[in-house]
């Protein structure tokens, strides 16, 4: 049945769920009224709306108060694992749709994206991030995971205007709007809280990817992003590099490394993640973030034992081995970073360095 109001068909819906919604929050007075305006006018059966509240200081409870969510404040900022971990455990069906308070969708996101839970072994589902103020242009849509610990990030900052393709397979996905398969994510341990925040999506999806979960994304399916993490996110009109961001960006790719590869993985991986230490600490200098970027490299060494219990768990559960997960495309530099015609001409001859020694090296992964 089409209802004459809104068009929609009802018995469609009907298939569409039910999902829980987890909104993660920390001071996003600016942006809650569209994120849970946007969640309030979704289609499809969502049964519970859960707000996370990470201590924030701004005027953001009385914003959550006005809608009919459930509210759980958490006493401390700790980053957004926990809070989306929390999320995961308060929530009463198998799907969870969780975002971040700055992400808002359109009301048919649930109906594209609810298909692909069909798929067999789909743990994750992402719709494509466009960016608020510029929609043609995308902010994240996923990516793939290079040996050297990062994520080559598909259509970074890109103007899009061609059709979007069918949904596909995708080897990592990016956290702030992702709809999830609960049981499958906290069986894999969840977020880790370490992170804090920056490759703690990434490091989740290598863990699922190694159990054998697909990620699935569907690039026609997109919501807005607003503005990111103040102080971390680095935008089109930033007028410096963040050095939190430097910091975090060194200690985080170190432990993702550790806590996930196998042996071999990390002795034949180790001569480019060296290369590209040494070409990070040179942008960190040039950009005037060094001694953030070195106290990360520092801080990394207290995590070893953290990456070890972690190594532990994952033994025994892994299904797809490093060989099959790892690639040597193209590394990601962000279109935003002024560069040198140098600059850009090194960084073609080394991400050709990068994948002939992968050439070689995975020949020695199992």
């Amino acid at each position: 049945m089409t209802t004459a109001a809104t068009g929609v068909d009802e018995e469609r819906l009907s298939d569409v769920g039910p999902v829980t919604v987890c909104v993660t929050n920390f001071n996003g007075e600016a942006y809650l009224d569209a994120c849970l305006s946007s969640v309030k006018a979704l289609r499809g059966r969502v049964t519970d709306v859960i707000v996370l509240d990470n201590a924030s200081t701004d005027g953001s409870i009385d914003i959550i108060q006005r809608y009919p969510v459930r509210l759980i404040q958490l006493p401390r900022n700790e980053g957004p694992c926990p809070a989306r971990n929390r999320g995961l455990v308060e929530a009463s069906t198998k799907w969870v749709l969780q975002i971040d308070s700055d992400v808002v969708l359109e009301p048919d996101t649930l109906e594209k994206l609810w298909p692909q839970t069909r798929e067999m072994g789909t743990v994750i589902v992402q719709p494509r991030a466009v960016l608020a103020d510029d929609p043609e242009v995308v902010h994240y849509d996923g990516g793939r995971m290079h040996y050297v610990g990062v994520m080559c990030l598909d259509h970074l900052l890109e103007r899009v205007t061609d059709e979007p393709g069918e949904p596909e397979d995708v080897d990592a996905v990016i956290s702030m709007a992702l709809l999830m398969d609960r049981l499958a994510i906290l069986d894999a341990g969840g977020y880790d809280g370490t992170f804090f925040i920056l490759f703690e999506d990434h490091d989740l999806s290598y863990r699922l990817r190694a159990r054998g979960g697909r990620l699935r994304r569907v690039p026609g399916c997109s919501v807005l992003h607003l503005h990111g993490t103040e102080g971390i996110s680095y935008r089109p009109g930033a007028a410096e590099y963040p050095a939190t961001r430097a910091f975090l960006h060194a200690r985080n790719r170190g432990y993702l490394v550790l806590k996930n590869y196998g042996v071999m993985a990390l002795i034949v991986t180790w001569p480019g993640r060296c290369a590209y230490a040494f070409v990070w600490m040179v942008f960190a200098a040039k950009r005037g973030v060094l001694g953030a970027y070195l106290r990360g490299r520092i801080e990394l060494i207290g995590l070893i034992p953290e990456a070890l219990r972690w190594r532990r768990k994952l033994r025994g559960r892994r299904r797809v081995r490093d060989r099959q997960l790892l690639v040597a495309d193209d590394l990601t530099f962000s279109p935003v970073i002024d560069r040198s015609g140098l600059e850009t001409r090194l960084e073609g001859a080394f991400n050709a360095v990068l994948a002939t020694w992968w050439r070689i090296a995975r020949l020695f992964v199992p």
